[in-house]
C-alpha cells in the first residue's frame, strides 16, 4: 500500500518557514511540487518520524513553487511538527479531497471560519476575488490570543475596495462576544456561504440559513489514511455514507445531515 500511495500522490515538502501565528496556532510555509491541487479547500496527510498515522491538515493557500499550512498544537504529532525548522524535509500526501467549488459560488459570498478551520478559507477568498466576486469573511475563536489571519483577509481586498471582515470570540475579549451566528446581521444580500469549522459551528450555520442559502460546508475528521481506505471518517448524507477525506472534506448544505 504504501508503495502505491509514494508513486501516486506522495510528494517531499521543504520547509521554508515554521513561525507561530497566535495561541498554539503556528504557519509553515513549504516548497515543492504543488501540481496535485486543483481547488482551495483541499488537504495535506504529513508524514512525522515516529508516528504511525499521517496528520491531516488544511492548505492555506498554493501557487505553483508551494503552499502554506496554518495548524495547531494539539497533541504529541502537532506539538513535534511545530519543533521542525526550516530545511527540514516532510513526505506529504498531496492534493486530498475535493476542495470548494468557486464555480458553484454567486455573486456575493459568504466565508465563515471557525478557529484552525480559517485557514482553507483563506485560499477561497483570493479565488472567489481573483473571478470578480463580492466576499464577506466571518471568523470564530474562543478569545482574542486565538485570532489570527484577520488583516490577511481585509489585505486580499485592497485593491478592490476591501472586503468586510467580522471577527467572533466567546469570550468577547475582541470583536462581537458570542459565536459565528452572532456576526450575521446585515448580510442579508449574500448569495451562498462557504464554511470550515468545528461540527457546532456547521450545524449552527446550516440551521441559521434553513435552506434559505445554499452552502458548502468542510468537515473536520478524525482520519487514518486521507484517501479513502480505511472508512474511518465516514458520514451519514442525505445520499448514504460518504468519507470525508475523499468525497469530502467538502459538502453541499443540500447534502448534508445535520
Amino acid at each position: 500500500m504504501e508503495d502505491i500511495i509514494k508513486k501516486q500522490i506522495d510528494r517531499e515538502l521543504t520547509i521554508v518557514s515554521n513561525e507561530q501565528t497566535a495561541y498554539k496556532v503556528f504557519k509553515m510555509v513549504l516548497k515543492g511540487d504543488t501540481s496535485l491541487f486543483t481547488a482551495p479547500g483541499q488537504f495535506i496527510n504529513i508524514k512525522l518520524p515516529g508516528f504511525y498515522l499521517r496528520r491531516p491538515i488544511s492548505v492555506s493557500d498554493y501557487d505553483s513553487e508551494g503552499l502554506t499550512i496554518i495548524y495547531k498544537v494539539v497533541g504529541n504529532g502537532t506539538d513535534y511538527l511545530s519543533t521542525m525548522k526550516a530545511g527540514d524535509t516532510l513526505s506529504c500526501l498531496m492534493g486530498l479531497g475535493n476542495g470548494f467549488s468557486v464555480e458553484a459560488c454567486g455573486d456575493h459570498v459568504l466565508l465563515v471560519g471557525g478557529g484552525v478551520g480559517t485557514p482553507p478559507m483563506y485560499g477561497l477568498a483570493k479565488a472567489l476575488i481573483g473571478m470578480g466576486k463580492k466576499v464577506s469573511v466571518v471568523l470564530g475563536f474562543n478569545s482574542a490570543a486565538d485570532v489570527f489571519y484577520e488583516e490577511e483577509f481585509k489585505a486580499l481586498g485592497k485593491e478592490s475596495g476591501g472586503i468586510e471582515v467580522r471577527v467572533a470570540t466567546v469570550d468577547g475579549s475582541y470583536g462581537t462576544k458570542g459565536f459565528v451566528t452572532d456576526c450575521l446581521e446585515g448580510l442579508d444580500d449574500i448569495t451562498d456561504y462557504c464554511a470550515c469549522g468545528p461540527m457546532p459551528m456547521l450545524k449552527a450555520l446550516y440551521r441559521y440559513y434553513d435552506g434559505k442559502k445554499c452552502g458548502q460546508l468542510s468537515f473536520e475528521e478524525r482520519m487514518g489514511c486521507g484517501f479513502g481506505a480505511c472508512v474511518g471518517c465516514s458520514i451519514s448524507t442525505n445520499s448514504g455514507f460518504k468519507k470525508v477525506c475523499k468525497d469530502g472534506p467538502v459538502f453541499s448544505s443540500e447534502d448534508v445531515m445535520l
